[in-house]
């Protein structure tokens, strides 16, 4: 489903283009993850791509806006009220986010088999932007401060046909 309608959000239109034209290159996946975050660190959009009453997220859980979805990649707004956060889980396809406000923070974990072990963590702040791409990619992800966090999320899967981009919850033991 090509969501073409939602081209007008302030920035969006230079985004998908963008992708586009990163993904049609042809490059690894690890490849195109980096290549994607880049092109998101020099062309990070305001606040302003989400309406004030999508900006305010919801009491229950965390809230997923998919901006654009077409083969190939995805554009997912994702907003993150004080405490709000991800089950431990890995991702479909390579990923790029950028942070437009709040502190993600984001916890890595390695799969052992009978149960994870923690590999890493990092905060990540207004403007930072990343990549990655499977394998590697188990994580969970807080916002850890006191104002509403938004961020915006590139996947490289149509979402709007996978209903989501993770692949698998993570249920096991962190030792």
């Amino acid at each position: 489903m090509n969501m073409v309608a939602t081209l007008t959000r302030p920035g969006l239109a230079t985004l998908v283009d963008g992708v586009r034209r990163i993904t049609a290159a042809g490059r690894s996946k690890r490849e195109t993850a980096f290549a994607v975050a880049d092109f998101l660190r020099a062309h990070l959009p305001g606040l302003d791509i989400l309406t004030e009453q999508e900006r305010a997220g919801k009491a229950e859980t965390y809230h997923s806006f998919p901006l654009h979805a077409e083969t190939g990649f995805s554009i997912v707004a994702v907003v993150w009220r004080p405490g709000q956060g991800t089950v431990i889980h890995d991702h479909l396809s390579w990923c790029a986010f950028g942070v437009l406000s709040g502190n993600e923070h984001e916890t890595l974990y390695r799969d052992m088999g009978d149960h994870l072990v923690e590999i890493g963590r990092a905060d990540n702040r207004p403007g930072e932007v990343s990549g990655f791409a499977p394998p590697g990619d188990i994580h969970s992800v807080i916002n850890t401060n006191d104002e509403v966090g938004v961020s915006i999320h590139i996947y490289g899967a149509d979402v709007s046909r996978t209903g989501s981009s993770v692949r698998r919850v993570y249920d096991l033991p962190v030792l």
